[in-house]
């Protein structure tokens, strides 16, 4: 009867996390019936997103880029970089890879290689290799070869091995990129009710293919043979990837109203909430003069343009003249700690930056993909190539920021605020005097508010060194549940201890400490 239950629960994907937008695609949306291809992919595309971003408020606290203004445990635990006992939160994206698309993706696979919907088997395997790839990076050992069975204990796969399958996945996703469908898609692929991330652009998901090798490249750093035989992959990749902006993969939204809005907008309701919506204070400080010095009053008039296109003014009409940024463990209720969804206008928050309803939520990035090519080859000893890529990185992430600025009354980046900003103190003016410190100070920039599973992947893989993360606040003592730093969520679904508990057991993921292991990613072990 269990096991029944088990293969129900996994077909219920598409009423599952806030996808009641996608609810009119079968008659019985508790049991869809229809399965092609053409039907699935839509939402299987927004749970990319949905998962991302309900999982990232978990992410920002570890990486104290948003944090919360109450000072009760349900929002201090994770700044203490602990864990809350009973508990789905921190979750969505075990659900989003075994539940939301679970079945769902893998119907979408099977219907499109058997009727020859090449675009969609891509694809498929696209976001299957992208959904690992976050999943394993945010918990480590995850159940893969026994995924989607119909049981109720299952046997998980060590990172090593996650990654391993990851790039076969890809491989598959470029092996159908180069075949050619019988039939036409493009007019379904480029709806509404089809890639709401690439609308059916080939050449694009290619790319997006091509990052995520990249990026699993450069969490390696450790690897002894990283300088000699991984970063070389690194550049390659990012080489074949994302080539400007236009390229960037960004899930679409109309924010028409909640069920169409932004995962992270204030329609949507995730970062509504006091324990997820302040600015923490290393992003405050690296846009305030904060790069390549201490920062002790952040002022606004800052020589970095993109402060205040980020960031709000005020939560009010308090006429202050600094930003303060939120701290962890303490409470950060006051007016001048800016909150990430933009100032009150009518009683509701009118959105900022990425936090609008009707913008674009990013899964990876131009300038994101060009620092961690930097990082590549600053390792490498390639100073001048690595410059170059973190100016390149610079640059995009100004036109960047250009797009999501609010069109109510905010003005662009302009050309010479960008070439003032290249030229000040901020900025290494020569390739000899780029630091690692200055390439992942941008990233965190770059990455901010969207990007905070490949954020907390860099600080896990430098072990939170402020010698490199320069505005990152330490802790230590009771700043820590378990006196160190976090490297790992344990899983979260409820089935687990239910049904899973001994498996849990071998790997040790019943102790709480467990959070603190590194995963493998992070250790010299090849």
């Amino acid at each position: 009867m269990k096991a029944k239950i088990v293969t129900a629960l996994l077909l219920l994907t598409l009423i599952m996390t806030g996808c009641k937008k996608f609810m009119d695609i079968n008659d019985n949306p508790s049991y869809p019936q229809d399965v092609r291809a053409e039907i699935l992919l839509a939402p299987i595309i927004f749970h990319m997103a949905n998962g991302y971003a309900q999982d990232q408020t978990i992410m920002n606290k570890f990486n104290q880029s948003i944090m919360g203004a109450s000072a009760d445990d349900a929002s201090k635990v994770w700044e203490r970089h602990g864990f809350r006992l009973q508990s789905d939160v921190g979750g969505v994206m075990w659900r989003m890879v075994y539940f939301n698309h679970g079945r769902n993706l893998a119907n979408m696979i099977r219907d499109a290689v058997e009727n020859e919907k090449y675009e969609y088997a891509a694809i498929g395997y696209a976001v299957k290799a992208w959904g690992y790839q976050m999943l394993t990076d945010y918990h480590g050992p995850v159940i893969m070869k026994e995924a989607l069975r119909d049981q109720l204990s299952f046997t998980y796969d060590d990172q090593k091995d996650v990654y391993a399958q990851v790039r076969v996945w890809c491989d598959s996703a470029l092996y159908y990129m180069d075949q050619k469908s019988p039939l036409d898609y493009s007019a379904n692929l480029s709806s509404e009710k089809g890639d709401n991330l690439f609308r059916g652009d080939m050449g694009k998901w290619r790319k997006f293919v091509y990052g995520i090798r990249a990026l699993q490249y450069i969490h390696l750093v450790n690897k002894p043979d990283f300088k000699s035989k991984y970063a070389d992959s690194v550049i390659y990749y990012v080489d074949q990837s994302l080539a400007s902006n236009d390229d960037d993969a960004g899930v679409k939204f109309s924010g028409d109203k909640a069920e169409t809005s932004s995962v992270v907008g204030p329609l949507y309701g995730v970062y509504t909430s006091t324990y997820y919506s302040r600015a923490g204070q290393p992003i405050v400080s690296y846009l305030s003069g904060g790069l390549r010095g201490a920062v002790t009053a952040p002022s606004r008039v800052a020589s970095d343009p993109r402060l205040l296109k980020m960031l709000n003014r005020n939560l009010d009409n308090v006429a202050d003249t600094v930003f303060s940024g939120a701290l962890p463990n303490v409470t950060n209720s006051a007016t001048i700690i800016p909150s990430i969804l933009g100032k009150i206008v009518g009683g509701v928050y009118e959105g900022k930056f990425i936090f609008r309803d009707k913008a674009d939520f990013p899964l990876m990035t131009y300038a994101q993909l060009q620092l961690i090519k930097a990082e590549a080859l600053f390792i490498k000893g390639a100073s001048s190539e690595a410059y170059q890529a973190y100016l390149n990185a610079i640059r995009s992430h100004m036109t960047f920021v250009n797009k999501y600025i609010n069109t109510n009354g905010e003005t662009a980046i302009t050309d010479a605020q960008v070439k003032a900003y290249l030229t000040s103190s901020e900025i290494p003016q020569t390739s000899a005097d780029l630091m690692l410190s200055d390439i992942m100070g941008q990233k965190y920039i770059v990455q901010w508010g969207w990007g905070g599973l490949e954020q907390w992947c860099d600080l896990r893989k430098y072990n939170y060194d402020t010698s490199i993360f320069k505005q990152y606040q330490p802790l230590s003592g009771s700043g820590l549940q378990y006196q160190a730093y976090c490297y790992r969520v344990r899983p979260r679904y409820n089935s687990e201890y239910a049904w899973n508990a001994k498996e849990l057991d071998k790997w040790g993921a019943l102790d709480p400490y467990y959070v603190t292991k590194p995963t493998w990613f992070v250790t010299k072990d090849n």
